[in-house]
Parts: C-alpha cells; structure tokens; sequence
C-alpha cells in the first residue's frame, strides 16, 4: 500500500504538532504515532516552557543562563534564535487554546528552576505538557487538511538506497523520499511517500533501566539517519534527571519537577543534612547535570538508595495549589509531601544530541528535517537548561515550517520506491529473545554508560552490546518485523552512539579509546 502526502511528520509531541498545523495551511499533512498521540515526553513535562516575559528579565540574561548551563559549547546562534523567538511562540500557543497560569493581575505566573537567574518559566500546575498537548491535538484533529495514523512505527526513511544505489556517510546528495512505515494492528507495511518529511519522535530514556521517559522514547528517529548515514551528534550528552521519585517497580519513573526545587525545595541525606552546597553556590538550585552527580555521589559514599527533596517547610496550600499532580501521585504511594519529605533518585531524562540540524531544523539529509529532542540543534551544548526543551521544539518547528513551504513546489515525488519485502516469519522463542535482549540491553546502558563513565565501564559496555547487536540483526534477518524488534534494533543503535561519541569526548581530553564496536550494516535493506 502507497500513501501520497506532501508533508510527512513522525512524531506527535509539541515538535511535531506545531509543525504540521502551520504546514496544513499550504499542503495535506500525514502525522504517524506509534501509539496514541499524547504518548509521547511532550505531554510527561512538567514544569514549564522558558520564556522571557517581563522586567527585570532580558533576553541577553536568559542567552547567558543557557550558555553557562551547556558547559560553554552551545551554539550560540541556536541560543540566540530560541530566545528571542520564544515570545512570539508563546503567543501562538496561547492562541491555540493553550491555558497558562496566571496571577491575580492578569500578569502571567512564572517560575523559577535549576540554573535560571530569573523568574521565566510559564506553567499550567505541574502539568503544562500535558496542557499544550492537549490544546495542540484538538487543533490538529479538527484540521481538514491532516490525516494521524495512530499505532503506526515508522521502520526506516527512503532514500536512494531503496532505489539500488550505494549511499555512503559521504555521499553529497542523500535525499529523503519519506518512509517505510508498519501498522502496527494490521501489520502491514505501508510506503508512505513525500515531498518533506519531519523526525520529531522524542527522545532515547528507555535504553536506560530507570528513565522519566514513557516507553516510547526509544531513539526511533536517531536510529533512522544513522541507518541512512545522517550525521548525528552529542549523543554523550546524556541528561539525568536528579529528581525521580523512589519507588521501585515503577516504570517509567515518576519525575518530581525540578520547578519543586525552584520553589523553595531543598534536597537532604537521609540523616536531614543538606548537602548540595558542596557541589554548586546555588545549592539544590544548581544546573541538573551538577544535581545529579552530586546526587550520585553521596549515595556511593553513603550506600543508601535515595535522598530526599524537602518542602515540607512551605505552604501546605501553596505547594498542593503549584503541583497537584505530584501532590496525589506522592500520596498515593503514602507520601504527603506537606508533611513528609520525598524519596528520589537520579533517572535518565533527556537526550542533549541527536539528529545534527541547522538553523532551519534541517539535517544532512535533503528533505528531511529534525525537531525537538530528536535534534541536535546546539542549542543545550553538553546540559540542559530546565524548560529549554519545549520553547526549543516550538522554535524550531516554527523555522522549519519556513523553510520548507518555500521548497515544497518544486519537489516531485518519488514513485520508484519498491514495496517492502515481506519475508520472515514469527516464533515465540525468538520473540522471548527480544524481550531479554532488550532488558540486557538497559542494564548495560544503566550500568556502564551512566552518570559517571569510565574507560573500563565503556569498554565493558561496548563488549556486551555487540553480542546483542549481533544476535538481534540475526533475528531482524529472518523474523517478521514487530515492534518490539524494531525498538530494540533502534536502541542498540543509539547506545553505539553515545558509546562512540563518549570515546571520542574522552579521546579530546586525553583519555585514550580504540573503537571497533560494529555500527549498523552499511547496505542492509533497509537503508
């Protein structure tokens, strides 16, 4: 089955929302989820979306914040671009029916976090993703000129690989004609064929074992440009989360906003010392990435298994009025976090790398774009600053929707593609081979490739994830495709990524590394 758009978009958080409602208005939109729409890290935020709205904050503050925050290798363009655009972008999302806070005045209600200087970040409770979510879908699904397909995984993009042709990293021309993409309640493969196509599928939380992410983020559209020899970048930078709630068992992990921090919220041992002052002048209003080591580093001194975020010195009806969402999760697991301090613990959050883009959200790949934490944009140069996130995914689709309506008139699509072989059967054992592939496959990345790395703990890592690449590219060979085996090809994937892009960070400051982990074949037939 063939399907004929003009815009494609993979994706279906704020990134690749935004996108598709501006594109519309010049051309038919296929959106594709691979599960329902809101299950993606966009509707998981939590604490806001920066912006700079009033005195005493400037833009050249909110510049500097997030310059400092990435560790002085931002780019500084893409800085400079998300915040003095985001003003605009916040218009257009209240224009489309989001719902922000405000105070009694009228004035908006802003929030301070980890590594701000100013009060800047809009809030809807502690649940603004899942606000702008909200607001963005019942946009989209009233728009006539989109179509979602919802439970549909897109495998692989098309290129002129599937056209018979050698394409190699330095091939000058790697042009993207749309993508293979798997219903997955139907299990058919469609060809789905465009003029442009949009990555925006989230993050890479679930090759780790304890992640805030939903399960969904498992680096599908990183996975993809390495498979098509796209450039990808910075997949070192790995954000931990200092503030997920202890509760084993739980997947994904409960994230404790960091907006809890920015309201007053102080992080202790066990014992009710604080200890962050250690680490940061800011103490627990430190940058994420200082948190989350400092974090990590008493619990290997202490032994123990989480500390504790304290706001239990606040204002009972302040603190269930700003997160009543964290307020009822936390007592339902017979926390009251009026009374009782919070158990938590560092969990993977959020990607810095990615897709490598240019200002416009456009890869190396022609036709194809990157949006949001599928992208590397610069913008978080080695951490994240808190709330950058969205304000980057809005940005960026806004640029990118720019650039390519411009094109879009003079591309014609590409009808030579070939259908999708359908070879491969399915058996149960090899499908239990999958699962405790993928399982092994997140220990290694949480115990190897975490917070802290090490030469040995990399070399350990990349040991073992061989044996699993080479065992599931076995598997993809002869099974029909599922799923399951498509996320794990993908995080395999994205962990030789952040294996070899750590290597070579550790190779610039004088720590050397030989690399002969295998990459994904070069001319498999998918690209």
């Amino acid at each position: 089955m063939n399907i004929e758009t003009d815009f494609l978009v993979i994706g279906s958080g704020i990134a690749g929302l935004s996108y598709a409602l501006k594109a519309a208005e010049v051309g038919k939109v296929v959106i594709v989820t691979k599960g329902e729409m809101n299950e993606c890290n966009t509707d998981y935020a939590q604490g806001g979306i920066a912006s700079v709205m009033y005195d005493p904050d400037t833009f050249e503050k909110h510049i500097r914040d997030t310059l400092v925050c990435g560790a002085g290798i931002c780019d500084r363009a893409a800085v400079e671009q998300v915040v003095t655009r985001a003003p605009e972008v916040i218009k257009q999302l209240i224009a489309w029916g989001v719902k922000f806070d405000k105070e009694g005045t009228g004035r908006y209600e802003l929030a301070r976090e980890g590594g701000h200087s100013e009060h800047r970040i809009l809030h809807h409770k502690d649940i603004t993703g899942h606000e702008i979510e909200r607001a963005l879908m019942r946009k989209v699904k009233r728009h006539h000129n989109i179509e979602i397909l919802e439970h549909h995984f897109a495998v692989d993009i098309l290129t002129q690989h599937h056209l018979g042709k050698l394409v190699r990293k330095s091939t000058p021309d790697i042009t993207c004609f749309g993508a293979y993409v798997l219903n997955l309640k139907k299990h058919e493969i469609y060809t789905v064929l465009s003029k442009i196509t949009v990555l925006a599928t989230g993050g890479v939380g679930n090759i780790y074992h304890t992640t805030t992410n939903p399960s969904v983020a498992t680096g599908d559209g990183i996975a993809m440009v390495h498979r098509a020899k796209g450039i990808v970048e910075n997949m070192e930078f790995i954000q931990f989360h200092p503030t997920s709630l202890y509760n084993p068992g739980e997947r994904p992990s409960f994230l404790i906003s960091e907006a809890m921090r920015g309201f007053g919220g102080i992080l202790r041992l066990q014992n009710g010392k604080e200890f962050m002052h250690k680490y940061h002048p800011m103490g627990s209003l430190a940058p994420r990435d200082v948190v989350a080591r400092g974090i990590d580093h008493e619990l290997k001194i202490s032994g123990e298994e989480f500390v504790y975020l304290d706001i239990t010195h606040k204002d009972p009806r302040e603190v269930t009025d700003h997160f009543p969402n964290i307020y009822k999760k936390c007592l339902s697991v017979g926390i009251d976090l009026t009374k009782d301090m919070i158990p938590v613990v560092p969990a993977a959050h959020y990607c810095c790398g990615g897709v490598k883009v240019d200002l416009n959200g456009q890869s190396s790949i022609r036709r194809l774009y990157a949006l949001g934490e599928t992208s590397s944009s610069g913008l978080h140069g080695g951490n994240r600053l808190a709330s950058n996130s969205l304000m980057e995914a809005a940005v960026y689709a806004d640029a990118a929707v720019r650039h390519s309506i411009g094109r879009i008139d003079g591309i014609e699509l590409q009808r030579d593609i070939p259908a999708w072989d359908y070879e491969g059967t399915t058996m149960p054992e090899e499908m239990a081979l999958i699962t405790q592939n993928y399982k092994e496959m997140q220990q290694i990345m949480s115990n190897y490739v975490g917070i802290v790395r090490s030469n040995l703990r990399l070399e350990r890592a990349k040991r073992r994830l061989e044996i699993i690449f080479k065992e599931t590219e076995e598997l993809y060979s002869k099974l029909t495709l599922s799923q399951d085996l498509c996320e794990l090809r993908n995080m395999i994937a994205v962990g030789y990524l952040i294996i070899k892009h750590a290597e070579a960070l550790h190779q610039s400051i004088g720590l050397h590394y030989s690399t002969d982990y295998p990459p994904a074949r070069s001319n498999d037939n998918n690209g």
